[in-house]
């Protein structure tokens, strides 16, 4: 009898591994947002969170990360600042723009 019950908790286990699908908790869910390193963007920047005012500020991607991406920003005195900012917040500059119809 306790041989039954340690191979049949053997093969649960192994069906387990066998069928559990990957986490998906490390991926983007959106596909559009696939930026590299070393990539140009625009940062869509608001200087409160409660402002309607948004500034375009071109960077360039210096990380990846699951949930936020790491730029580089260059101030007008040439000097460079590093940002982690959420994937929402930029865009990239080769997006295709569609034409009017």
């Amino acid at each position: 009898m306790k041989l039954f019950q340690i191979i049949l908790v053997v093969l649960m286990l192994l069906v387990n591994l066998v069928i559990a699908s990957p986490s998906w908790a490390d991926r983007p869910l959106d596909l559009i947002n696939n930026f590299e390193v070393g990539q140009k963007v625009i940062w869509l920047y608001k200087p409160r969170a409660d402002s309607a005012d948004v500034q375009k500020i071109p960077a360039e991607i210096v990380k990846l990360g699951s949930k936020q991406v790491q730029i580089k920003v260059y101030r007008p005195n040439k000097e460079v600042i590093n940002r982690w900012v959420n994937r929402n917040r930029l865009e990239s500059l080769h997006q295709v723009k569609k034409p009017l119809p």
